[in-house]
């Protein structure tokens, strides 16, 4: 695929980049290039090949579901600075 230097011109615009016109040509041979490869890596047979979630071969490191402390909460709203029938009170954040 080849890039021109109004592609690559466009391109700089979207992306925000100032590119200088001597820069032009550069970047347009430079970026063809890449999607020339990018086109070969495409062109791949891929029928029988598994896709992966992860290129190494490794497992989910899962620990034991077991119950933990249960949270304390009346140990908790002792030190809350307002608290009403067993809900924090906090101040009005929206009229």
């Amino acid at each position: 695929m080849s890039l021109t230097t109004d592609d690559v011109r466009k391109v700089a615009h979207l992306a925000r980049l100032g590119l200088d016109e001597t820069e032009l040509d550069g970047y347009a041979r430079e970026l063809s290039s890449i999607l020339d490869v990018v086109d070969h890596l495409g062109q791949a047979d891929t029928a029988d090949i598994a896709p992966m979630s992860h290129p190494l071969d490794l497992g989910a490191r899962l620990r034991e579901d077991k119950p933990d402390a249960a949270i304390d909460r009346e140990a908790f709203q002792r030190v809350a600075p307002d608290v009403a029938e067993g809900v924090y009170r906090v101040p009005k954040v929206i009229e």
